[in-house]
């Protein structure tokens, strides 16, 4: 690694960012022998062994090369996006395959810093979920392959509750009647001023009718009146103490380790955790205890989950753009690859044929029915300005620092000028 890329690196951690364990000297040559280095994180830097395990197929698969390297990317998907963001600007080659979060693939294909994939359209668009190729489109080119897709569900104490709730109303209700009884919290979420505060105020936002932009993501929608009682609930389920103490500083790995300890009657999650929490954690208090759900609707309304997920994604300063390409298109249309993500690590496939082959699993039971109406965060390259935004308000809206009414319309105001360019 050249000085000027430590000294970067150096730079950037002093202001607070983990970064991308590589460290990759020299020129690395093309061909079969050549290396190819791999960068997760989200879902899986908590774990490694998903990624662990495609690179091994890989790597059995391919004697004389290329061989894939796994390095780790921070948890927290802001701080992934912060890191990639540095590298792929200054042109820096310490990977060749990136996961790339559905929410961030125009902005960097506008930043030209992917490898378009469109000589794999066909290929991924016969093989993938149709609601997961709209977050790896950007202005009509393929940027990213479906690797995994994602759906926000609710995860509930199978002893201690009969049924899930069909509504938030009920969540409460036998959050806090249960929750009472066995001296547990009702509800736990991540709360923290991140992405994660920012799906979960959109699932309330969209559950009550709410849009933040038109079809074609042009024109501002975002009706004042429900982005104002989608904070007024987060408001008052803090205030009273339906979201587990701490609601405030928590993310994913936080809520998922504080539910497996015992420690609330509800959960609302991603997939990734199930496996985790049914015994694969060896800390886990609640193993054979744990049942999945739809997330819950407002009363007279219907159930709205966030689409997340991880697409591939092909750097465009790699030393090896072929490669690099074709383990995106081994990953992403293989049946093996899928199979194992979600029968091993409870990972939501990306694949159509995966939700037949495994339809007696319960989870891709479910997500086989979540998944045709889970929403998508504007696919556009501003999101991640407008995301931070969205933080700020929701935020201070939740924990009292702002009037909802006033945080809501400083956010339409807000939204206004980024969508038309002021």
């Amino acid at each position: 690694m050249s000085g000027q890329a430590v000294m970067s690196r150096r730079a950037l951690l002093a202001g607070g960012v983990a970064l991308v364990a590589a460290g990759c000297a020299g020129t690395v040559p093309s061909g079969a022998g050549a290396e190819l280095v791999w960068v997760t994180g989200g879902i899986t830097s908590a774990d490694q062994g998903p990624a662990q395990d495609v690179m091994t197929l890989w790597n059995t698969l391919h004697p004389k090369g290329p061989r894939v390297r796994v390095e780790t990317l921070p948890q927290s998907a802001d701080e992934q996006r912060q890191v990639l963001a540095f590298e792929l600007n200054a042109g820096l080659r310490n990977f060749d395959i990136f996961d790339l979060d559905e929410a961030w693939t125009a902005e960097f294909a506008q930043h030209r810093w992917l490898v378009s994939l469109d000589n794999l359209r066909p290929a991924i668009e016969r093989a993938s979920l149709s609601s997961v190729l709209q977050g790896a489109t950007w202005n009509e080119k393929l940027w990213a392959a479906p690797y995994v897709t994602d759906a926000g569900i609710l995860y509930y104490r199978s002893d201690l509750v009969d049924k899930p709730p069909a509504t938030w109303e009920q969540l409460i209700d036998v959050g806090r009647r249960v929750g009472e009884q066995n001296g547990i919290a009702p509800f736990l979420a991540d709360g923290a001023q991140y992405e994660g505060l920012v799906v979960q105020y959109l699932e309330y936002f969209w559950d009550l009718g709410g849009e933040v932009l038109d079809r074609d993501g042009q024109s501002v929608l975002f009706p004042l009146d429900k982005a104002q009682q989608a904070a007024e609930f987060m408001r008052s389920a803090f205030r009273e103490g339906v979201y587990e103490p701490g609601f405030d500083t928590m993310k994913l790995e936080d809520t998922r380790r504080s539910f497996q300890a015992g420690e609330a009657v509800f959960l609302r999650s991603w997939p990734y955790a199930y496996q985790q929490m049914n015994g694969t954690d060896q800390d886990s208090q609640i193993a054979g205890k744990v049942g999945i759900a739809a997330l819950p609707a407002f009363r007279g309304h219907r159930s709205v989950t966030t689409l997340g997920g991880h697409n591939l994604a092909v750097s465009a300063s790699s030393r090896n753009i072929a490669a690099a390409t074709e383990f995106v298109r081994f990953v992403c249309t293989s049946q093996e690859v899928q199979r194992r993500l979600a029968q091993r690590h409870s990972l939501a496939p990306a694949l159509k044929a995966a939700y037949h082959e495994l339809a007696a699993d319960p989870m891709v039971a479910l997500l086989a029915r979540v998944l045709p109406t889970a929403k998508p965060r504007p696919v556009i390259p501003q999101w991640a300005t407008i995301s931070a935004e969205m933080q700020r308000q929701v935020f201070a809206a939740y924990t009292g620092a702002r009037e909802p009414k006033i945080a809501a319309e400083e956010l339409r105001a807000f939204l206004i000028a980024i969508i038309n360019g002021g």
